[in-house]
């Protein structure tokens, strides 16, 4: 989950950046076609939902020998 998480938060972040350079991704090019609010919209929600799944993501943290169960 925090992979996803971490790519939708820059996905939206880059869009939102690179909107005021009119420089938008290829992959949000499609978000323009319902208008500037609707597009603002869809970049502010890929980066809120992003950091939450970033933050409801398990770490990923191996097992020590001493907890093993055998």
């Amino acid at each position: 989950m925090r992979k996803i998480g971490s790519f939708m938060a820059l996905i939206g972040a880059a869009a939102i950046i690179f909107g005021f350079m009119d420089r938008v991704p290829k992959l949000l090019m499609w978000i323009y076609n319902w208008g500037e609010t609707i597009a603002w919209v869809i970049k502010i929600g890929l980066v809120v939902i992003g950091i939450a799944l970033y933050f409801m993501g398990k770490e990923n943290t191996e097992v020590s020998d001493e907890n093993a169960v055998e």
